[in-house]
């Protein structure tokens, strides 16, 4: 692949060599992902038992974000849209533990090229992290990492930078937040903002807590799966308050855009063990409680008084909405973007409506092995293993002939008001259904035999979507 990465650099210097440099007074950008955590698993968001006090307090005071949506309802692809802001499938990331491509171009390799320092840490699962792979989150723009192939518990085994993994003790939301700020500590010396991902590994299962954490829970909570799946929770909300509380100590909290996420909806199939709100669905289904997660952004110097927005937004709005806020282009305008800018939502709360649907897509992903992979194996395997899992095999595969119908998979299109879903009945039949998330967000009626009309509509608009994420996964972005 190295003949493609070449070119690559050279366009983003090319393209971004003639903006302004970094000056002190643009934005420090900062980007937190919870793995698994449910909308309904905040205190602000009703949770009964769940302790989330930082949170809580973020949403009192910042930007909340009660329709925000992962791109997709399960973890790589979503990351795969936050670097780039396309959807995943147009890289070929279609679930879990499938790669993007290193062809795609990613928020940290735009900043960096900018002037920004880039630093990841946590979580990464777009491909192995060790030192030879070309979908490390170094050759992926970041300055430093310390990174995982996939999730963690507590004492996680993290790489620095593409070394072979070491144990680290301790809570893993409290690690991977103390390095992050020994990033930024560094950082302050060079007068250079500064671009930090914190890709948590809570509250992704299984679960465990510190003894204080547990503590909270072990009066009100049966199941002691849960306690420690709401102790995880609690302990990464306490790692962000470190975070924001070391960047006011440091003076650069006003001017620090802070956007907290989850990359999916709630994994509990049950909601007596846990709260989501009462979405329908949930992780892997394109239902609103696969896709609806927490979402808050902290600006103090912009957003300097508490909003909430009903406005659907997604994770790939975030590479758009970071690209506007500092004045950026995108080094290759020919490549379709997904997401859109949101800078009038945060900035003056002006935006009421979304201009362009959203579209979610599950790809059938059956036979796709048969075409040869993008990346060799020995490259795509990583390092650094799971409670479950000793090394990971990414996988992604050649696609040379663009689908033009029957695309298969799970699909919805999401308007302001209207949502269309698509997909096959697990006995093989195909189904549609039409949904008003204004007069029934829980998709509690399908009303698609009284909408003939806006179901053709939206079906349209829909496939003329899914063909140009074919085209791309066919390599022709490229």
């Amino acid at each position: 692949m190295r003949h493609c990465l070449i070119p690559l650099a050279a366009l983003l210097l090319g393209s971004l060599g003639a903006l302004h440099a970094a000056a002190p007074t643009r934005p420090n950008i900062v980007l937190m992902m919870a793995d698994d955590q449910g909308w309904g698993e905040t205190g602000y968001n009703g949770h009964p038992q769940v302790k989330t006090p930082v949170l809580d307090e973020m949403a009192r005071t910042a930007l909340r974000l009660d329709r925000f949506y992962a791109a997709s309802p399960v973890c790589s692809p979503t990351r795969a849209s936050v670097m780039t802001g396309r959807h995943a499938n147009r890289s070929g990331a279609f679930a879990p533990n499938w790669s993007t491509r290193p062809e795609e171009i990613t928020i940290a390799q735009i900043l960096k090229s900018a002037g920004y320092r880039t630093g990841h840490f946590g979580k990464w699962h777009l491909g192995a992290v060790k030192k030879d792979s070309p979908l490390n989150p170094n050759r992926m723009g970041f300055d430093e990492y310390l990174s995982h192939d996939n999730f963690f518990e507590m004492n996680p085994p993290l790489s620095r930078n593409g070394a072979p993994p070491q144990i680290i003790r301790g809570e893993s939301s409290e690690i991977v937040v103390d390095e992050a700020l020994k990033f930024v500590r560094r950082v302050q010396g060079e007068t250079k903002p500064f671009f930090v991902v914190v890709w948590f590994g809570s509250p992704h299962g299984p679960y465990s807590g510190l003894e204080k954490d547990l503590a909270l829970y072990r009066n009100n909570v049966a199941k002691e799966e849960m306690q420690a799946r709401f102790a995880e929770i609690t302990a990464m909300d306490r790692a962000i308050g470190t975070f924001r509380a070391e960047l006011r100590r440091l003076g650069v909290a006003d001017n620090t855009l802070l956007w907290f996420n989850s990359d999916n909806g709630i994994p509990i199939a049950d909601e007596s063990d846990s709260f989501n709100g009462g979405w329908r669905g949930r992780k892997g289904e394109v239902y609103e409680g696969g896709l609806r997660v927490p979402a808050i952004i902290e600006w103090p110097a912009v957003i300097r008084a508490s909003r909430m927005s009903n406005v659907p937004c997604v994770t790939s709005d975030i590479l758009p909405t970071v690209l506007d806020v500092l004045g950026l282009k995108h080094p290759a305008p020919q490549r379709p973007i997904d997401g859109i800018s949101l800078r009038t939502l945060l900035v003056d709360g002006t935006m009421k409506e979304r201009p362009s649907p959203i579209g979610f897509w599950r790809y059938g992903s059956q036979g796709e092995n048969k075409n040869g992979r993008w990346v060799a194996e020995d490259l795509a395997r990583g390092t650094t293993p799971t409670t479950k899992q000793a090394n990971i095999l990414f996988s992604n595969f050649k696609h040379p002939v663009a689908k033009t119908s029957n695309f298969g998979g799970d699909a919805a299109w999401t308007e302001n008001r209207f949502k269309l879903v698509t997909g096959e009945s697990r006995r093989g039949a195909k189904r549609t259904e039409l949904f008003d998330l204004v007069a029934d967000p829980k998709e509690t009626k399908d009303i698609a035999a009284e909408n003939p009309d806006v179901v053709k509509r939206m079906q349209t608009a829909l496939e003329t979507w899914q063909r140009s994420v074919e085209r791309s996964l066919s390599g022709a972005d490229y």
